[in-house]
C-alpha cells in the first residue's frame, strides 16, 4: 500500500459537503462542521484542516490550530506549538494507517504538538510518541492532554 497523502483542505462549499459524512458517524464534539462554517471563505488555502482521500472521497481528517508562544503553559522553552483537534477516520476506513499518517504530518511541522486524548485512545497516542502531561485543573480544565515534543523540547514544571 502506498504512504498516504495528507492534503491540507480547502475551506468551500465542497468540503462542508465532505464534512458532513463525518457529522453522520462521529460525536457531536467531533464534529468539524461548525469550524468550517466559521472559517469559509471559498477556497481558502490557509485552513487549519488537513484531510486524506482514497478515490476523491475525504476519508480522514483533523483540525490542527497553531498557539502562539505567549499562550504556551505546555513546553520548555515557551515556544508556538500545534493543537491537533478532532482527529477522525471514517469507520470503513480504519486500520489503514490514516490517523498515524496525520498524526506525523503534524509532527513533520517541526513543532510540540498538544492533543486531548479521548477515552481509550491512549495506546494510539503512546504509540505516537505522546506522553501525557501531569494533570493541572486550572491550566487543563477538565481535558487529557497529551504531548509530543521534538529533540530539545521539555515539559514545564
Amino acid at each position: 500500500m502506498d504512504k498516504p497523502k495528507v492534503e491540507r483542505l480547502k475551506i468551500n462549499y465542497k468540503t462542508l459537503e465532505e464534512f458532513q459524512k463525518f457529522h453522520e458517524y462521529g460525536l457531536q464534539e467531533l464534529s468539524m462542521l461548525e469550524d468550517l462554517k466559521a472559517n469559509i471563505i471559498e477556497n481558502d488555502s490557509n485552513s487549519p484542516f488537513y484531510g486524506i482521500y482514497e478515490d476523491g472521497n475525504l476519508v480522514a481528517r483533523i483540525s490542527l490550530y497553531r498557539i502562539d508562544a505567549k499562550y504556551d503553559r505546555y513546553f520548555d522553552p515557551p515556544q508556538d506549538y500545534y493543537e491537533l483537534w478532532k482527529l477522525e477516520v471514517l469507520p470503513q476506513y480504519r486500520g489503514k494507517g490514516y490517523g498515524s499518517a496525520l498524526v506525523r504530518h503534524a509532527q513533520s511541522f517541526g513543532l510540540p504538538v498538544k492533543t486531548n486524548a479521548r477515552r481509550r485512545s491512549d495506546p494510539f497516542w503512546i504509540k505516537m510518541g505522546f506522553r501525557p502531561v501531569k494533570y493541572d485543573p486550572v491550566r487543563d480544565r477538565g481535558e487529557n492532554p497529551y504531548v509530543w515534543t521534538p529533540p530539545g523540547v521539555g515539559l514545564q514544571e
